[in-house]
């Protein structure tokens, strides 16, 4: 029997619903579409040739059976599978401000799976730790993508650690088609190149990065205790010297352009997020660029 769930839950799931169909009407309207279309042909028929028809469509093998040439025409293949594999690993649930980790990736699923519903295209999930823990098959639909969010909400995770690697490997085993894969997550994880190179040749990998400003910076509050979610490690910090402080963000920006550096490598695409912020601008600004190099 399945347990009920909490009214502050699907207070959250009704309120991204409600965002999430105002964003995508205002801001991605075409922007999404333009990004992700359909790269394949489908054949759809064959007939006979037409003045203006393309010589080099022509279909050999039919026209010597039966004396008149003949084409094969194709279509553009609209209709995709695209893949939110979600890090839901402990580190999800921090956020120093109004939202966590985990909130954030659920708006951002739902207004992407939208999105593509809008495109014709199906939408999948994975949620992941140190290995995968739930998948949704790819459907279409405000009821499909609801689903979605409401699984990303309400699961509690088993794992401990996250492993990017694990979920690609998993992807490889669901997804026979070339896909369209996001992958969020901190990506706190450092075994998963190998994976991601495999993955990279088979579908369009966009990894985002999602962040906490804490992660960034720090205040200058004294002597802080700081506790890894994932490994339970402890580590007490002077916030009060500016040399460590400046150290702090150093090593965050040298972490930021390391991923960086490895997705463009492999040929993914890489955003960077900071939850405290509005993210509709970067993703638009993200589908603008990607169009452009298209």
């Amino acid at each position: 029997m399945p347990m009920p769930i909490d009214k502050e839950i699907l207070k959250k799931v009704e309120l991204i619903r409600i965002m999430t169909r105002q964003r995508v009407t205002s801001v991605f309207a075409g922007e999404f579409e333009s990004a992700f279309k359909g790269e394949g042909l489908e054949f759809e028929e064959v007939r006979e040739y037409q003045p203006g028809d393309e010589i080099r469509t022509i279909d050999w093998n039919v026209t010597a059976r039966t004396g008149y040439p003949h084409i094969k025409r194709y279509r553009e293949e609209r209709e995709q599978s695209i893949y939110f594999l979600v890090d839901v690993s402990p580190s999800g649930e921090f956020g120093s401000g109004g939202r966590t980790r985990s909130e954030l990736a659920a708006e951002i699923v739902s207004v992407l799976s939208f999105s593509a519903s809008n495109n014709n295209d199906r939408t999948g999930l994975l949620l992941f730790s140190d290995k995968p823990e739930l998948f949704i098959p790819p459907g279409k639909g405000m009821t499909h993508t609801m689903h979605m969010v409401r699984e990303m909400l309400t699961h509690k995770p088993e794992g401990h650690r996250t492993s990017v690697s694990a979920a690609l490997d998993y992807l490889g085993q669901v997804a026979h088609r070339r896909s369209i894969v996001f992958i969020l997550s901190d990506f706190y994880d450092p075994g998963f190149h190998r994976q991601l190179s495999i993955s990279a040749r088979r579908h369009e990998i966009v990894c985002l990065y999602l962040y906490d400003p804490a992660e960034k910076s720090l205040p200058d509050g004294g002597l802080v205790s700081f506790t890894d979610s994932e490994t339970g490690r402890s580590t007490l910090l002077d916030t009060s010297s500016r040399r460590v402080r400046t150290e702090y963000e150093r090593r965050f920006y040298e972490r930021l352009d390391m991923l960086r550096s490895t997705f463009s490598r492999y040929g993914c695409d890489f955003l960077d997020i900071d939850i405290s912020e509005e993210y509709i601008r970067s993703l638009s600004e993200f589908f603008i660029r990607r169009e452009k190099r298209r």
